[in-house]
Formats: C-alpha cells, structure tokens, sequence
C-alpha cells in the first residue's frame, strides 16, 4: 500500500500532509508516530471522568497532531469537541451528545490506527 493509498482508507487529506511535509518520506515517518499518540486516548479517558478540562487538552492536542499529519476527518471532530470545551464557551450538547460524538472518535481513531499499523508492517 502507498501512503497516498493509506490517506484513502483513514479519510486523510494527502496533499495537506504533502504540503506540511513535503517529502513522502517523512509524512510515513509521522503518521507511523501517530501511532504512540495518546491525545485520543486522554480525550476519551478524561470524558470517562467527565473532566472538561482534560476534555479540552486531549482534543486540543488531537485537532493539532491532526492538522499537522492531514487527517481531516479526524481532526474535525477532535476540533468539535475543543470548542465544546475550551475554557470560556458555555456548553451546547448534551452529555449524551459528547458521549456519542467521543465514542465516535473513539471509533474512527482506532479504524485509523489499524490501517496506519497495516502500512507500517508493509515499509
């Protein structure tokens, strides 16, 4: 699988890694160090505990490491639930809503990962 391949399948923005980047070699090098990221997994794990704060910073953490790599899709939604919780905003969804949108995250975030450990046992 080519790494513009991998894109396709995690619903990344190849050319916006590219132009980040610049060089193939080193969008492989960081989206494979995504996968020792843990701002997801703090982002689920400080909702866990219903902890906006740590809500905030995982999220905030996610959208930039996302923005960075061009993983769009992902880094929407990670974007999303900053702003649900950046210091100053008042709250617009519902609990049940942050649960549904972080188990979606969740979800797409591991769907990603599979795929990125795919290409990595092929390089």
């Amino acid at each position: 699988m080519t790494v513009q391949e991998l894109y396709g399948k995690i619903g990344g923005n190849y050319e916006s890694a590219k132009r980040v980047m610049q060089l193939d070699k080193l969008i492989v090098k960081f989206i494979v160090k995504y996968l020792d990221d843990a701002s997801c997994a703090q982002l689920c794990a400080a909702w866990d505990k219903r902890d906006g704060a740590g809500v905030f910073e995982g999220a905030h953490a996610m959208k930039g490491v996302c923005a960075n790599l061009g993983l769009d899709a992902l880094g929407k939604d990670a974007s999303e639930l900053a702003e649900e919780f950046r210091p100053g905003n008042e709250r617009i969804l519902s609990d049940d809503e942050v649960t549904a949108k972080v188990a979606a995250l969740r979800g797409k975030n591991e769907q990603a990962l599979q795929a990125i450990r795919a290409f990595a046992a092929e390089q």
